[in-house]
C-alpha cells in the first residue's frame, strides 16, 4: 500500500511542479518572439537571455522529476 501512495504522490509532484515551467517556457518564446518582430536588429541578445531563461526553467522540471523518482524508489 506504501508504494502506491508514493506512486501517487510522485505523479501529483510531477503535474504541478511542470505546470510552472510549461506556463513560463510559452510566456518566454511569447516574449522573445515578440521582442525579435519590433526590432530584429537585437535578435542575437534576445535570442542569448531567452536560451538562458529557458534553461533555468527546464531545470525547474529536471528538479521535479529527480524528486519523483526520489519518492517512487526511496519512500
Amino acid at each position: 500500500m506504501e508504494g502506491t501512495t508514493a506512486q501517487l504522490a510522485a505523479g501529483i509532484a510531477m503535474a504541478f511542479a511542470t505546470l510552472g515551467p510549461g506556463i513560463g517556457i510559452g510566456l518566454l518564446t511569447s516574449g522573445a518572439t515578440q521582442a525579435i518582430a519590433r526590432q530584429p536588429e537585437a535578435s542575437g541578445e534576445v535570442r542569448t537571455v531567452f536560451i538562458i531563461g529557458l534553461a533555468l526553467a527546464e531545470a525547474l522540471a529536471l528538479y521535479a522529476f529527480v524528486i519523483a523518482i526520489i519518492l517512487i524508489f526511496v519512500a
